[in-house]
Formats: structure tokens, C-alpha cells, sequence
């Protein structure tokens, strides 16, 4: 039996039904009506299709944000084939990966990314065709003159089903290798209405969004939300995050929400701009991608208001496991507030936390936390063995370890690649991290274990203090020391002025271990080892 269900770029033909000649897109001092945004995704779909892309086609695309990376997901959706967008901040043969992964039938390509196309180029199998978005020298066409000779075409939205393909997630790839999650277009359906009843209740098409992340990931899940709403999508003049920039577009177009990661919020909250300029408009500042430490979140909340919603959800889930809401973001600590945690399952989303049998273990007891419902994935594609291992009975392994309260929130203790064993104690770098930025001087941190010959592994925590104030590892260690046990003390303390991230904004731990290899700073350590 076919089980029909609207394709994604039905949502542009609403929008341009309903709301023509409202703004649906804004990028400097250009805009986009729905009626526009309508016409450029069916020419650029027309131009697709004129090539030889058809449903189950997959279309790579490394860009940075901009007007022709959003209309691109419409135009892929619109044909019923499969969007594969990356991270601009790749390598070219990470992309060139990416293309052979997928089995990319076109890659779109920014103008300035040559070396990109030319390992995508040279990838086995290539894609059929390159086209380059803006300007450059490379690629068999530009992305605006196959618009431009396409505009006037009328492409309808193919028929699909529920399980029918529409985006292939990339992981981050934190522990190998990214692999591709089929999101489908049922699956996303549910995703974008669970987002606007969870995250975002009660936004409409008078509302606006800034984007200060790729758009190939959360964030364009975020998107594709304001737009079944037909919100506008507002962008920053640039990739380069530029807190004032955002500030002022945000008093300019009273934007209400804008999702976002822990470390681009703190500094939102932290940068002078907050003071000077009107962010009264701001209804829900969205955050996820990793746990918010709690001095970070208490300083948001102070200057930002009680505005803050925290989700918890991998790719994998489109992001759509738990939500911390506004109300339950608690300003100050004290006996009702629920520290730590991130908060309920998501409507029509369960969780369970489960022992290394697969079973559920009870409340606050620490297990591998597991997921089902509609916003799970389809399976990683052309990939058997990372099935096998992410999918048990049913229910969606996320490889973060947490407990869940007899009221049903859950905590998040860490990765389960993140612990280390040392003297046959198993530590969580989580816990320990939270204690040190209880520390008024630093800024930011990182616990990981490292291999000792006597105890197995050890600690070292990475420490970012403010600006101009100079620590040492004694006064921090003394601090740590009544605040957790002795076993869990990290056996060194290193002093940066930043800490490596991903181009997801996160703080993957094998960065950090290489930066202190190519520092020199485990020098030390085999030392001892010798």
C-alpha cells in the first residue's frame, strides 16, 4: 500500500499562494517574496530536471548561506530527489568523500570553493555535472544564469511517500568517518510540526528568524520550520559571525527566534552589543548541538531573559528528543530548579535509558540513552554495519549516556566515547567541566583522559580563563578539590586562549588531544610512561 504524503516543496507553494508578496527571504539589503522564492526554485528546478535529475538523484551542495543554498533544498525536494548539503568549512576531500558517499548525481558549488569541485571532480564516481553558485572559474554553468533561463517554468512537486527520501544528514564525524542519514519526507513532515509545537509555539508569518549557523545542518532544519509557517529567513551579510551585525538585524527586523549552539550563545550573551541594541522582539533563542554549561546558561538568562529553549536531539533524530522550554529555564539555582538537565521527551517521541542488555534500567540510574518515534531516521545509507550497531529492538542507540528523573526529564552525563577509566573508576569529563566553570575566571574547558601506565588513564583539563587574568594549576586544583572527589581530580591543568571547534561549534575532543600533542604538552606524559 503507498502511503502518500506532501512533498517538502509544497511549503514554497503555499507560501506563494497565500502569502505572495510577503518577505520569505532577506539577505543584506535583498529580499525575497514567497511569489519569488516560488519562481527561483521551480527555474532552478526546471534546470535540474533539463540535466537529466530526477527522483532518487542525490544533488550535493558546499556553500556557504546564501539566497541560492535555501532555494536549492526547495528545488531538490520539489523533484523528489535527495538534498546532500555540506559543511562549507570542510576539506575538499572530505567533500570529495561526501560525493562518492552519496552517489552525487550534480554538485552545486560556491564560487569560492575551486579546490572543492576539482577533488569532487576527480572523486570516484564523479558527479555527472558541476555547476558553481556566484561567481568564479570553474563549473559547467552558473547556478543564477540556469535560473535565469529557466524562469517562468512551472515544475510541480512530485508525488512521494513517507519513506521516500528527501536529505542525507552527514554526521559530524567527531569519532571517524561522516555518514549519511536518510531523512525522509514523511520523517520531516513530523520533524517540522513537532519543531513549531515544542520549540517555537504560536510563531506565524509575522515572525522572523536570523540563521548565524550553516544552513546544512540544524539550522536548515530550523528553517524549513519558519517556512511551513512562512516566516522570513534573514541572514548575516557574511560567514563570519558578527555579534553587533546580528544585534542590529535583529532590532531591524524585530526577529523572534534564531537557533543557535551553546558557544555562539554565550557570547551573544556576553558581547557589549547586547547592551546597545533592542532584542525585546526575541521570543525563543533555540540552542543545542551540545549541553549548555550552567554559569553559561545563568548569564544568558540575566541579560537575555527567560527566552532560552534547549533541545536535545543528533541528526540521526533531526534533532527531536527532548525540549527544555522558556518556563523551565530557572535564572537562579535553588530547590525547584532542575539544573542539568535538557529537558522532557518531545510530543510523540520516547526515551528510554538502557543497560548494555538492552534493557531499561530504572529512574536516575545511567545507561545509553535511546529513542524512538516518527523524527528517527531511516538508517544510514549504503552503510549495514553502522545500522547494526545504532539500531537494537527497534529503539535508535545515541551513544550519549544520561539518566532520566521519575518525572521524566533526562540528564545527559556525556558520550559513551568520552569516558575514561582511571584506577578502575569510570569518569565522566561532563561532571568535572561543570565544576570548573563554577570558577568566576574561566571562560570555557575540556576534560579528556589520557593513557597512564599505572592507572589506565587520566585527566587533564584544557582551561580558557578570561581576558587579561592569569591562573595556575595549583589555585585551580585547590578550587576542584572540595568539589569533587579525589579520584576524579584531572592530574593537569593547561591554560589556552581558546579551545579548537568544529565547524559545527563544537568542542570535539580529538581536536583538543591534537592541539595539546602539537603544543608539546604531552611531553610530560611519556615521560612518566618511560
Amino acid at each position: 500500500m503507498t502511503r502518500r504524503v506532501m512533498n517538502l516543496g509544497h511549503i514554497v507553494t503555499q507560501n506563494a499562494r497565500r502569502l505572495t508578496e510577503r518577505p520569505g527571504f532577506i539577505w543584506g539589503e535583498r529580499s525575497w517574496s514567497w511569489a519569488e522564492i516560488e519562481a527561483q526554485v521551480s527555474a532552478l528546478a526546471a534546470g535540474l530536471a533539463a540535466r537529466g535529475i530526477g527522483k532518487g538523484d542525490r544533488v550535493l551542495v558546499h556553500s556557504k548561506n546564501c539566497e541560492t543554498m535555501f532555494f536549492s533544498m526547495f528545488a531538490t525536494f520539489r523533484l523528489g530527489a535527495i538534498w546532500v548539503p555540506t559543511n562549507f568549512r570542510l576539506l575538499p576531500d572530505e567533500v570529495a568523500y561526501l560525493s562518492s558517499a552519496s552517489g552525487a548525481r550534480a554538485f552545486l558549488c560556491h564560487g569560492d570553493f575551486p579546490e572543492h569541485a576539482a577533488a569532487v571532480a576527480a572523486a570516484s564516481p564523479a558527479p555527472d555535472f558541476t555547476w558553481r553558485i556566484g561567481e568564479g572559474g570553474f563549473g559547467e554553468a552558473e547556478v543564477g544564469v540556469v535560473i535565469a533561463k529557466h524562469l517562468g517554468a512551472s515544475v510541480a512537486n512530485v508525488a512521494v511517500e513517507r519513506d521516500d527520501p528527501c536529505w542525507y544528514f552527514f554526521t559530524s564525524g567527531t569519532t571517524g568517518r561522516s555518514k549519511a542519514a536518510v531523512l525522509t519526507h514523511g520523517q520531516m513532515g513530523f520533524v517540522v510540526t513537532n519543531h513549531l509545537c515544542d520549540l517555537m509555539p504560536g510563531t506565524t508569518d509575522a515572525d522572523a528568524s536570523l540563521v548565524v549557523a550553516p544552513l546544512s545542518h540544524g539550522a536548515g532544519v530550523h528553517q524549513l520550520a519558519q517556512s511551513a509557517k512562512g516566516a522570513a529567513t534573514i541572514l548575516l551579510p557574511s560567514e563570519r559571525f558578527d555579534i553587533d551585525e546580528a544585534y542590529r538585524l535583529i532590532a531591524r527586523y524585530r526577529v523572534t527566534n534564531m537557533f543557535t549552539v551553546p558557544t555562539i550563545l554565550k557570547m551573544l550573551a556576553e558581547h557589549p552589543a547586547a547592551d546597545q541594541h533592542d532584542h525585546s522582539s526575541l521570543r525563543y533563542i533555540i540552542y543545542a548541538g551540545a549541553p549548555m554549561y550552567r554559569e553559561d546558561q545563568k548569564r544568558a538568562l540575566a541579560k537575555l531573559g527567560k527566552v532560552l529553549v534547549q533541545y536535545f536531539g543528533l541528526g540521526e533524530v533531526t534533532g527531536n528528543i527532548t525540549v527544555l522550554p522558556p518556563a523551565l529555564h530557572d535564572p537562579e539555582d535553588g530547590p525547584n530548579a532542575r539544573i542539568g538537565t535538557c529537558g522532557f521527551e518531545r510530543t510523540g517521541m520516547q526515551v528510554q535509558i538502557q543497560g548494555d542488555d538492552g534493557q531499561e534500567l530504572p529512574f536516575g540510574q545511567q545507561g545509553e540513552i535511546c529513542v524512538i518515534g516518527p523524527a528517527v531516521f531511516a538508517g544510514y545509507y549504503d552503510n549495514p554495519d553502522a545500522n547494526a550497531k545504532a539500531f537494537r529492538d527497534g529503539w535508535f542507540r545515541t551513544g550519549d549516556l544520561g539518566h532520566i528523573d521519575a518525572q521524566g526529564f533526562l540528564y545527559i552525563t556525556g558520550r559513551a566515547s568520552d569516558m575514561y577509566i582511571s584506577g578502575g573508576s569510570n569518569i565522566y569529563p561532563r561532571e568535572i567541566e561543570e565544576k570548573i566553570l563554577t570558577h568566576e575566571a574561566i571562560v570555557e574547558c575540556a576534560v579528556l583522559g589520557l593513557p597512564d601506565p599505572v592507572w589506565g588513564e587520566i585527566g587533564v583539563a584544557v582551561c580558557v580563563p578570561r581576558q587579561g587574568v592569569k591562573l595556575s594549576e595549583a589555585e585551580i586544583a585547590e578550587f576542584l578539590s572540595a568539589k569533587i572527589a579525589r579520584y576524579k581530580m584531572p592530574k593537569r591543568f593547561f591554560f589556552w586562549e581558546a579551545l579548537p571547534k568544529s565547524g559545527y561549534g563544537k568542542v570535539p575532543k580529538r581536536l583538543v588531544k591534537d592541539e595539546l600533542e602539537a603544543r608539546g604538552q604531552l611531553d610530560w606524559l611519556r615521560s612518566a610512561a618511560s
